[in-house]
Formats: structure tokens, sequence, C-alpha cells
């Protein structure tokens, strides 16, 4: 069962964000040998450009994020082009990586609108949704409850689950351990989603 565990690197929002944990949660994806897709927004790889880079140079797959975070249907068609190459150019000249064709609308916005879909498509993107959410950014989530959502879904969707997670969350570090030992043993392999048939480019 391939299961991709992606990660969007943006500016936290929320209190449970102490210092340090992006780059810790690297480290724990290095030490478990396995290759993330990381959805970067513009502004936060020019605040975090170092981390950005240590995501690109550990080989994982990098997307755009965009570049302000905002709800994207609440765009004009120029507000989303500007915004969406914005980002594009930040984290190519950070990264050295074309962050196409992959894209995740924040808050998910936009998936289903066929208008910021298509800009997506006219810009070279295909966007990239979750099946598993174990609300890592909520704040009143516990360590268990966030493990316990994540495994189920998981196991629920079966193979080809797409999971999402969040860099900044102090959560998501302390959880990571735990859904990747416990998802390895049932036979669970880690893929980018671009190893996935589903996101297969034609």
């Amino acid at each position: 069962m391939q299961v991709a565990l992606t990660f969007d690197a943006e500016h936290p929002s929320r209190r449970h964000c102490p210092p340090g944990v992006q780059e810790a949660l690297l480290e724990e994806l290095a030490r478990a040998s396995i290759m993330g897709t990381f959805f970067i927004q513009g502004r936060w790889a020019k605040a975090y450009p170092e981390t950005a880079r240590a995501i690109a140079a550990q080989g994982h797959l990098i997307g755009n994020h965009s570049h302000y975070h905002a709800r994207l249907p609440l765009l004009s068609d120029e507000g989303l082009r500007a915004d969406i190459v914005a980002a594009q150019e930040a984290i190519a000249a950070i990264t050295g990586t074309d962050p196409r064709p992959w894209f995740r609308c924040p808050f998910g916005d936009g998936a289903e609108d066929p208008r910021v879909q298509g800009v997506l498509h006219e810009l070279g993107y295909r966007d990239v949704f979750w099946h598993v959410d174990g609300a890592d950014w909520d704040a009143e989530r516990s360590t268990g409850e966030v493990q316990e959502a994540v495994l189920r879904g998981v196991e629920e969707h079966g193979d080809g689950a797409v999971v999402l997670f969040h860099t900044w969350p102090a959560t998501t570090l302390e959880v990571i351990p735990a859904v990747i030992g416990q998802l390895a043993a049932t036979g669970a392999e880690f893929v980018p989603v671009d190893a996935l048939p589903a996101f297969a480019q034609i």
C-alpha cells in the first residue's frame, strides 16, 4: 500500500508552533528515509530560505502553495495569476526547483472551483487535494487524536492515500514518528505524490 505524506509549508497562524519544529520535522523524515511532498508558500520560502533549501536538498517533491495563502476563489483571474506566479518565482529562486505541476490551494478552497482550476491549468499546474486530514493545525486536538485520525483515515482510504500535515504545529512533530512506525508495520510504502498512479503525469 502506498501512502503520500504531504506537508503545507506556510506561515503559522496559531499558538502551538514553537521554533524549530519545521527543521526537526525534516530531520525526522531523513531519519526514517522518507520522501514526502512539500507545498511551499512563496512568502514562507522568503522568510525561511534555509529550511526551504533543505527541503529541496533532501529530495522531497516540491509544490506551490500560493504566495499569500489567500482564499483563492476571492481573487480575480489577474490576482490568481499574480499570486501563483509570485510564489512560483520565489520557490524556484530559493530552492532551485520549479514547483510545477504540483499545487495545493490554501484551505483547500478552489479545489472544486472551475475558474480557479482553469487558471491553475493555464499556468501548468494540477491541484493536489488530500484524502486524510488529522487536523494537526487545530490546537485543541491532542497528539493521540491526530494520530488516531490519520491512521484511521489511511486505513479507510487504502492504497494511494494522500495525508495532509503542516510543517509548523508541535503536534505534527510529536505524531510523525508513531504514524510512520505504525503504517510501516502494516506494510505501507511512503512515496511523493508523483509516484501515485492517480497523479501520474500524462
